[in-house]
């Protein structure tokens, strides 16, 4: 992990886009640019605050000229502004305004946003790497099969519910509708046909073990890991989730395929539905993801050693 520290930020108000309609900031509402301003005069950075939808989060972060911008929002709004960002030399401040807010998480950003906005005050940045499925970025992951038609179901049958609760009667449907396909995959140069529900991609690795799944042990490997789930019925596959959650997986039962690469190549010949993030979108295939190492500068908390 490489680090280094910001200038100095008082040399203007530094723009915070944030997506109105994610997670924490559509619950805010009217409330919203003040409470984001409040935060940061708490830190003492002044800031331009300007909320936007979250198809037009991309475009606004490019049109900045600021070497610091911060992004308010879920882990597919950090996505969206990574790839804007990447390689530009240009930083990226989180505001952790989503519903789960997992990259967040996995870089220790606080979830109270005046906790955050010191964060950034600080001005420490390090480098972590992006995922590239197309030309589209993912901070996270990418998932193709089960998960998508999942989160379209969710939508579908939300009605104003949280996403926690419209996720139970969409992962009831979804697994009633449960089939596997048969993918034509290369990676590393040799082909492989592997028949699943799910196949999932990380921007590194993730944990398997019990307190583990779902996060990474780093986020700069310069690795994508591939997950295939093994084919098998929606009893059985929830049963398989069950024992992830309880850390007790067996690669050797409930997974086709555990890789990791550099690039992998998901052959088709049509567009389909791939979450990116947890974001649905249209994507056509044959879908080539790679991994860019060290594309991203995130400002985050110091390293240990540098707050002692």
């Amino acid at each position: 992990m490489q680090t280094r520290t910001l200038p100095r930020l008082d040399t203007g108000p530094i723009p915070v886009i944030v997506n109105a309609g994610g997670g924490a900031a559509s619950r805010l509402g009217k409330g919203l640019r003040q409470t984001v301003e409040e935060a940061f005069a708490g830190a003492g950075v002044p800031v331009r605050v300007q909320a936007v939808d979250g198809a037009d989060i991309a475009e606004a972060v490019r049109t900045t000229e600021s070497e610091l911008v911060v992004v308010g929002g879920g882990d597919g709004t950090l996505g969206s502004a990574a790839g804007a960002l990447a390689h530009t030399g240009r930083s990226l401040g989180v505001l952790p305004l989503g519903t789960r807010n997992h990259l967040a998480l996995e870089l220790g950003i606080p979830a109270d946003l005046a906790e955050a906005a010191k964060v950034i005050a600080a001005g420490h940045v390090r480098t972590i790497d992006l995922g590239c499925a197309g030309d589209r970025a993912f901070v996270n992951n990418c998932s193709v099969g089960l998960y998508p038609s999942l989160v379209r179901e969710r939508e579908r049958v939300r009605h104003g519910l949280p996403k926690w609760l419209a996720t139970i009667p969409a992962a009831w449907r979804a697994l009633r509708w449960l089939h596997s396909e048969r993918f034509r995959l290369e990676w590393n140069g040799a082909e492989h046909t592997v028949e699943t529900p799910l196949l999932f991609i990380g921007n590194n690795r993730y944990g398997l073990d019990a307190g583990r799944l779902g996060q990474r042990e780093s986020l700069s490997d310069g690795v994508l890991s591939l997950a295939a789930v093994e084919a098998q019925s929606g009893g059985r596959l929830a049963l398989m989730i069950l024992r992830l959650l309880l850390g007790r997986a067996d690669p050797e039962r409930d997974f086709a395929a555990l890789e990791d690469m550099d690039e992998l190549c998901i052959y088709g010949h049509r567009q389909r539905h791939v979450a990116l993030d947890g974001e649905v979108v249209r994507l056509r295939f044959p879908l080539r993801l790679s991994v860019l190492p060290g594309a991203l500068r995130v400002v985050a908390p110091a390293p240990q050693a540098e707050q002692v």
